[in-house]
This record gives C-alpha cells, structure tokens and sequence, in this order.
C-alpha cells in the first residue's frame, strides 16, 4: 500500500540529502509531499537544488502523513528557528505516535524539539551529536540506526544505507 511521506524543509538544505531519500520513497512506490513556510513556493539547497513546496507548515496536518524525512544541512537550524515552534511541534506528532520518522545529518536537530529524544539511539552528523546527548539520546557513530521508528542517518556517504533503511520502514 503506497504511503505519503512529509519532507519538512527550507533554504540551505543538504541538497542530496533531500533528492536521494525522495526518489528512493517514490521508486518504492509512495508519495513525498513537500512542506515549508508558504505553499507554492520555492526553497533552494545549498548547492542550488530548487524545490516547490506543495503545503505550508500552517496548513499541513501530520495525521494526514505515514512517515516524515528531515534532510539536513541548515534547513534544520533555519526550521527550529520558527517563533512558533510549528516545525517542532509537526515532528513530534510522528515521534510521539510511532510514525516513521528519518532525518539525516542535521537533521536529527528538529527531534530535540520534540523533547521525545530521552532513551532512543540516534545518530547525525559530528556537530549535532552533543546537543542530541543532551537531549537524552544515546548517541552512535553507525551510518544508520533504527531505533523503533526513528531512523537517523550521518552524513551524504550514509545515503544508500538510509535509503534502504527508510524503504525497509514504510514497506513493513
């Protein structure tokens, strides 16, 4: 059964961290839905991967998804950044309700604002693996670990094992 996965994001994304974890979910079959601060518009990667968003972080529903990928890069700084916390707030609907959840180099950072980090097993890029200890999570240096249904990744180098990781997660 074909599952819609939501893609949280803003400028400055890792741009292959967004294009590679998406085509994999469309190859095996389920949808990506892209969502930032205004629909119809258009966020830019750091190497200048553009991409539309299909729904704004204010109108998107997370029950109305059964997964959620957080490419890295600084779009993950820029979302916490949100004076609302709306991005935060997203992720935790999945974190809180066993809702598969991937997120790749920094962005593992949006799950500490979920304050659901305490006792899972995660891992993100060098930079990023303080504050996750900090936010209870025992943190690994592995290219990929799941942990129920969070599913962190490194860096780049991780992707063919992420990918396959968040294939394994919403065809099971």
């Amino acid at each position: 059964m074909a599952k819609k996965v939501a893609i949280i994001v803003t400028n400055e994304f890792e741009d292959v961290e967004l294009t590679s974890p998406k085509e994999a979910i469309e190859e095996a079959g389920h949808e990506t839905v892209v969502i930032g601060d205004e629909a119809n518009s258009e966020v830019v990667g750091k190497h200048g991967e553009k991409v539309s968003v299909d729904v704004s972080i204010a109108d998107a529903k997370p029950e109305d998804y059964d997964g959620l990928l957080i490419p890295g890069g600084f779009s993950p700084d820029h979302l916490r950044g949100d004076s609302e916390g709306r991005y935060g707030t997203f992720a935790k609907y999945f974190t809180k309700n066993d809702v598969p959840t991937f997120a790749i180099c920094h962005g593992p950072q949006i799950l500490i604002d979920t304050d659901d980090l305490s006792g899972r097993t995660v891992t993100a890029v060098l930079n990023v693996r303080k504050d996750l200890a900090n936010a209870g999570a025992q943190v690994v240096d592995e290219s990929v670990v799941v942990d129920n249904n969070i599913v962190t990744s490194r860096t780049p180098d991780d992707l063919d094992d992420f990918n396959k990781a968040i294939v394994d997660q919403l065809n099971s």
